[in-house]
């Protein structure tokens, strides 16, 4: 047996004890799978260091709002990421495992491949990932103002990290770069199903309470393109027109989403409503010919 499969085989077993409850010492693993000290000790604070592990008169144990949440497939799965992280030194991300498990992806979503370097952040991240699987509200400052938010999803699009929370029962955006002073507050909130919904649903970054519904046109010598995949946010193709362009429909909730991926496409795509909407994006041009 290779040495990262023993590792995932002992890992498994690890994980199986913590999501039944148990609570263990490491001697009590030394003596169980005949390894170091040293060895063991790594296994909790390097390899399952991403998990809600609690130490208690030398003795560990798994945060209880954990406890049971793992099925077979998501034991070995977190054995395997974490046993053969080591033959990949450039994975700095160590959150980024979870993703991979159905359980804790319930606090991700994941847009692409390319990820941010936010190695400085670890620690927030993980604050978030269990306020996120908790139900509990945090505080942190942004833009030089103090937030108190509900957090719902770490979204993760085009290699950018963002929150995505709840302030006053409104749907904000926040780049996780920026944020400061993070702390997890005693409050605890209602998942609400609907919010949950938008989010998963909405192929927007930024959220807003009303949304902007565009028509384009979009030209035969692209339109195999907005055919095989989602060009713009919440595409939906109404028409396919006689000449073998598009009619297509979108919901943005900012003028500049869709202005900036038409200005990508002229001239093979044209806005065909809302006319202010076509009006801002002429005068635009105008503006920029005139230079």
């Amino acid at each position: 047996m290779k040495s990262h499969d023993k590792i995932a085989t002992r890992l498994a077993l690890i994980l199986n004890k913590f999501n039944s409850g148990e609570k263990f010492s490491i001697d009590n693993l030394v003596e169980e799978f005949n390894v170091t000290k040293r060895t063991i000790q790594r296994d909790l604070s390097e390899r399952l260091s991403y998990l809600p592990i609690k130490k208690e008169n030398n003795l560990y144990y798994l945060e209880e709002y954990y406890l049971g949440k793992l099925n077979f497939d998501d034991i070995k799965n977190f054995a395997v990421l974490s046993g053969i992280k080591e033959l990949y030194p450039s994975l700095q991300e160590d959150f980024l495992k979870n993703i991979l498990d159905d359980t804790i992806s319930k606090a991700y979503i994941i847009k692409g491949h390319n990820y941010e370097d936010v190695s400085d952040k670890t620690n927030e991240f993980k604050l978030v990932e269990e306020s996120i699987l908790s139900n509990n509200s945090i505080t942190f400052t942004y833009n030089d103002k103090a937030r108190i938010v509900k957090p719902y999803k770490l979204l993760n699009t085009k290699g950018i990290w963002y929150l995505i929370a709840t302030q006053e029962d409104e749907i904000k955006t926040f780049s996780f770069k920026k944020i400061t002073k993070l702390e997890k507050v005693s409050q605890t909130f209602k998942i609400e199903q609907s919010i949950i919904d938008k989010i998963n649903n909405d192929d927007n970054v930024w959220f807003s309470n009303s949304e902007i519904e565009v028509v384009l046109k979009i030209k035969k010598e692209v339109s195999n393109y907005f055919l095989r995949r989602k060009i713009i946010p919440n595409q939906i193709v109404l028409k396919e027109l006689d000449d073998k362009g598009l009619l297509v429909s979108c919901k943005v909730s900012f003028d500049e989403e869709i202005l900036k991926i038409v200005r990508y496409w002229i001239p093979n795509v044209e806005i065909i409503s809302p006319d202010y909407l076509k009006e801002k994006l002429e005068n635009g041009l105008k503006e920029y010919l005139k230079i």
